[in-house]
């Protein structure tokens, strides 16, 4: 697993959801990381893929407003997201820090 740092070393990422992307983020240069990259297994690999996929599943994006249950809707996929980062920390050991970063889009809409 590489990213876009001098060295190339990845060793503190962030999670996070966003929009046609993969969780995984060098904390350090901010480089979005291929999931098949990171060394955990296929089960969790699955979990986070259907995790990612229901990123903004709070907001219209036809009508670009957010739905009547968002603010609902994001406290579960910021704590299902919590969830897995412990799964993601457990299979990955002391290898790598990792840090959730939580989706905000409610806030950024209201």
């Amino acid at each position: 697993m590489r990213c876009c740092c001098e060295n190339g070393k990845i060793d503190h990422l962030k999670m996070e959801g966003d929009e046609g992307a993969d969780p995984f983020w060098c904390k350090k240069c901010g480089c979005n990381l291929d999931i098949e990259d990171i060394p955990i297994s296929g089960e969790l690999t699955k979990e986070l893929t259907l995790w990612i996929a229901a990123y903004g599943n709070w907001i219209d994006w036809e009508n670009d407003k957010l739905r009547i249950d968002a603010i609902e809707l994001e406290k579960r996929f910021n704590q299902t997201g919590v969830r897995l980062m412990e799964c993601v920390k457990k299979e990955l050991g002391s290898s790598y820090t990792i840090e959730f970063i939580p989706s905000t889009t409610v806030v950024m809409y209201s």
